[in-house]
């Protein structure tokens, strides 16, 4: 695999991490909306959300930025 492969799959992984964080967060509008924050689906759902940002910011961490459109 060439430097450019490597860096279109960083930059895939990045985009797809966003996408996830907000169907996430998205996801837990509702819930919230509908007075559902002590489900285990919104725990599990909090939970989703916080791997996603670690995994973001180790991206942060490394120097990686958000892929350009």
């Amino acid at each position: 695999m060439c430097k450019e492969e490597r860096l279109e799959r960083y930059d895939r992984l990045y985009a797809d991490l966003l996408a996830e964080k907000d169907r996430i967060v998205s996801k837990m509008s509702v819930l919230r909306a509908e007075d559902k924050t002590r489900t285990a689906t919104y725990h599990q759902l909090m939970a989703d959300k916080l791997t996603v940002q670690t995994m973001l910011g180790r991206f942060e961490v490394y120097g990686i930025d958000a892929p350009e459109k």
